[in-house]
């Protein structure tokens, strides 16, 4: 009990510091016990979870406790039957699904009733750990070697340097990430930037490169030959990016500004674009529950014409024959494929395989999308 009143009392003081905070919910959470060295791995865990959880049903908490009052708020979430919950009548379907009305209703039409509400299901449990060995200074063998008498792990499926945890460490703090031999990133994301296969010598433009996790993922392919730029309309990602690059060992990567003109002098010479574009997110809700309440549709709207300008000013800084990566972390058609279509019929393209489509695993990687294109000869 007395624990219980600890923790509590560190959720309740954690809500109320976020009022009017745009910040993602595990970056807060992560300042916080920063902040809270008192905190040990039970207590971090136990607040962790029940932050997120609240997050994740907040549909279903505006229905059970419209009250904005926090501590009502965590006793209604504590008073929550879950054996029960899908089949409370009348509590509205998409609360019981951990779904805002518009979401819910879009996976239904997109994906049709069952898959949609199994899919529901699935983004509303807690995401799986994965990280990747850095390849410039490790194997993902020498590295599993490492860690193998810490912690409980198995070799990612698909992802070549992937390994995936079976619950949530501590693994900032451990010696191995501090030395750069390994980035936390979810498998789907791996291999999304496995598709920029560049090579030593190459010129590569991270159009969108945010905290640079997928030049991190493709860097060690070029051997330190060659260059990557990374561009990002907020400082304070390419300063992440410009630590994260040096610890990894990422020696022939440059982090501009949108507007530098260093960046002119790329255009019609890069060998490969990636543009990570901003998008919904719907793939990655396990992650960011707060995502889900955010997403309607003039927001995505607004994205799908974002995202076509993106590519319009990324385009030209390709050379001919060189390749674009569009990619999302999005499940929803029109921030995907109906995109790759628009790019085909508004730009010199032509597509080199079929594009890349994840939906979320149970226990697995996130949902991601990612087409390859080839800019043509224009006549």
């Amino acid at each position: 009990m007395e624990n219980t009143l600890f923790c509590d009392k560190h959720i309740l003081s954690f809500l109320d510091s976020l009022a009017g905070s745009n910040k993602p919910i595990d970056l807060s959470l992560s300042h916080y016990f920063r902040f809270h060295k008192n905190l040990g791995a039970r207590d971090r865990r136990i607040i962790g979870d029940t932050i997120f959880g609240i997050f994740r049903w907040r549909g279903l908490l505006d229905h059970l406790c419209p009250s904005s009052d926090n501590a009502k708020r965590l006793s209604a979430y504590r008073g929550i039957s879950w054996e029960s919950l899908e089949n409370a009548l009348s509590i509205p379907e998409f609360a019981r699904f951990g779904m805002s009305e518009f979401m819910y209703g879009r996976f239904i039409s997109i994906f049709g009733t069952e898959q949609a509400q199994a899919l529901c299901r699935l983004l509303n449990t807690t995401a799986p750990v994965s990280i990747r060995a850095n390849l410039l200074k490790t194997t993902r063998e020498e590295l599993m070697g490492k860690l193998s008498e810490k912690f409980s792990f198995s070799p990612s499926s698909r992802a070549p340097a992937g390994i995936q945890f079976n619950k949530r460490e501590p693994l900032f703090s451990l010696p191995e990430f501090k030395e750069g031999l390994f980035e936390v990133q979810d498998e789907g994301s791996q291999l999304v930037a496995l598709l920029v296969q560049a090579k030593p010598g190459d010129l590569v433009l991270d159009y969108c490169s945010g905290s640079g996790g997928k030049t991190l993922a493709f860097a060690p392919s070029m051997q330190k030959k060659g260059q990557i730029f990374l561009t990002d309309i907020r400082p304070n990602a390419l300063l992440e990016a410009r630590r994260r690059l040096r610890r990894a060992g990422v020696e022939n990567a440059q982090c501009l500004p949108l507007e530098h003109p260093q960046l002119l002098r790329l255009k019609e010479k890069c060998d490969w674009v990636l543009i990570d574009v901003p998008c919904s997110g719907t793939g990655t809700f396990r992650r960011n529950p707060e995502q889900k309440w955010k997403v309607d549709a003039p927001m995505i709207g607004r994205l799908i014409t974002q995202q076509r300008e993106i590519a319009r000013d990324a385009i030209p800084y390709l050379k001919t024959g060189g390749r674009l990566v569009y990619a999302t972390c999005s499940l929803l058609p029109e921030e995907n494929q109906a995109q790759v279509d628009f790019l085909l019929s508004q730009h010199p393209l032509s597509l080199e395989n079929e594009p890349l489509s994840i939906m979320p695993e149970p226990q697995g990687m996130d949902g991601f999308f990612a087409a390859v294109f080839r800019k043509k000869t224009v006549c």
